[in-house]
């Protein structure tokens, strides 16, 4: 039986203001109902994502803002934190992890999983952008290819394009007619977390 994450829920203090925050972040309104003064739940959906989140009034007694390193997955780093400061949110820095710990910048090879960066919402209720690229064997459905949005499915297309540049330095075959299907290849094998055709 299939089990989807559907709904997590965010515990905030003023609903109106953490509204306006997730709003002015580019996620999607998906509802906002009330039932009299005790109750009201607002949904919002970031883009992408098939997973929602919730808060209002009578829907969580946890604290505000105890809701902490709440994972958002992006294919871009860079490009998604200066996305969402160029829409006002206080973003950190961007860190990498390493055997150590924590190290300022992203990921210097760029590896699936090792980028980050962190924002709160005006209760402190704390988002890790994390950077993967490629999922790690197991992770996802092999007989499923699917990308939850054109920017995803950009990226991909642009590192299928940067690998078929070098396969075909490697072979010395220039602008071959089955770049397609060397594509469709490269991606669903990526997607998957199995060997990279070369």
């Amino acid at each position: 039986m299939d089990m989807k994450l559907e709904v997590v829920v965010i515990p905030v203090s003023d609903v109106d203001r953490a509204r306006r925050f997730y709003g002015g972040l580019g996620w999607r309104l998906d509802a906002d109902f009330a039932a009299g003064d005790a109750f009201r739940v607002v949904q919002f959906t970031p883009p992408g994502s098939q997973a929602s989140i919730h808060f209002g009034k009578g829907v969580t007694s946890a604290a505000p803002g105890s809701a902490q390193n709440l994972y958002l997955v992006v294919s871009n780093i860079e490009a998604a934190r200066a996305e969402l400061l160029g829409r006002g949110v206080d973003v950190s820095e961007l860190l990498h992890r390493t055997r150590e710990g924590f190290v300022g910048g992203p990921d210097p090879e760029r590896r699936t999983y090792n980028s980050f960066a962190s924002f709160s919402d005006p209760d402190g209720n704390k988002w890790l952008l994390q950077e993967i690229t490629a999922r790690l064997p197991g992770r996802v459905d092999a007989s499923v290819t699917t990308f939850t949005s054109s920017t995803d499915l950009a990226a991909a297309l642009r590192r299928a394009a940067a690998a078929h540049g070098e396969h075909e330095e490697r072979t010395g075959q220039q602008h071959s007619p089955d770049w397609p299907d060397w594509y469709a290849e490269y991606m669903v094998r990526e997607h998957a977390g199995k060997p990279l055709p070369t």
